[in-house]
């Protein structure tokens, strides 16, 4: 079964992607990079030595391989994350961006108003633009009105692993969206991610959910699973929810 989907120009057929941030080791990183089938590997360009003068984390990715999606984590204004932006591009050759705006440290929800700021100079500049938002509908909206690409509504906050705290509004932002929908951020284990992708997501990102598990190699894999098996799932339809039970055997033919 050939089941692709497309970011801008884009074409990838695992639909879980991985970030690289608080593995044990380098080492470890690769192991569940490969563990997890991914083809697209986040990075925090701030995490990064672009300039490769010493040891840096992209000494450890092969880019031949995975396409990379530069994010502007630990930016708080919309001025910080476009010239991050920028920075990446010129460095990585590549117009994709993961665009984040923090808005609060605790929370680290997105500002959604600094989202809109960026994205506008971003798209105008040619990248290609997915940004992490707020499970809001209207924002979703907002952003593929501007032109991202695609739109990433949070399931909880990042690095909480609390699951999908709002499946409704994942089911309204995905009747309405013209662009892959992916979730990102608050995946904690392979049944989160199964449940994104159950909804109809056209992926899933996540970083803690597998550098946080206590053998971050198997649970990647997990997460691998996890997608697969949600995504098999949504194109098979699920039976339909019923108040009262219904006998799984014909009941012709029974003993008088």
């Amino acid at each position: 079964m050939t089941d692709t989907f497309k970011i801008g120009k884009w074409e990838f057929t695992s639909r879980l992607m991985v970030g690289t941030g608080k593995y044990a080791t380098n080492e470890q990183m690769k192991e569940a990079l490969e563990a997890s089938g991914a083809e697209v590997v986040t990075v925090a360009v701030r995490r990064v030595n672009l300039d490769r003068s010493s040891e840096s984390l992209l000494d450890h990715i092969d880019t031949s391989r995975y396409t990379l999606l530069p994010n502007t984590a630990a930016c708080y204004t919309a001025e910080e994350a476009i010239r991050t932006a920028r920075l990446a591009r010129e460095a990585l050759s590549t117009e994709l961006i993961k665009l984040e705006v923090i808005g609060d440290e605790r929370t680290l929800f997105p500002d959604n108003e600094a989202l809109l700021e960026a994205t506008k100079v971003l798209v105008k500049e040619g990248f290609t633009v997915l940004p992490y938002t707020s499970d809001d509908p209207i924002m979703a909206r907002k952003l593929e009105e501007l032109g991202c690409a695609a739109v990433m509504p949070l399931a909880a906050p990042i690095g909480s692993g609390l699951g999908i705290r709002n499946p409704h509004n994942i089911r309204i932002i995905l009747e309405s969206a013209g662009v892959p929908v992916i979730v990102d951020a608050g995946v904690g284990t392979a049944s989160d991610a199964a449940v994104a992708m159950e909804l109809g997501c056209d992926g899933v990102l996540m970083n803690t959910g597998i550098a946080a598990a206590k053998d971050p190699v198997k649970m990647a894999r997990a997460m691998r699973l996890g997608v697969e098996a949600g995504r098999l799932a949504y194109l098979s339809g699920r039976m339909p929810k019923k108040l009262y039970g219904s006998a799984s055997s014909p009941i012709e033919g029974t003993i008088e």
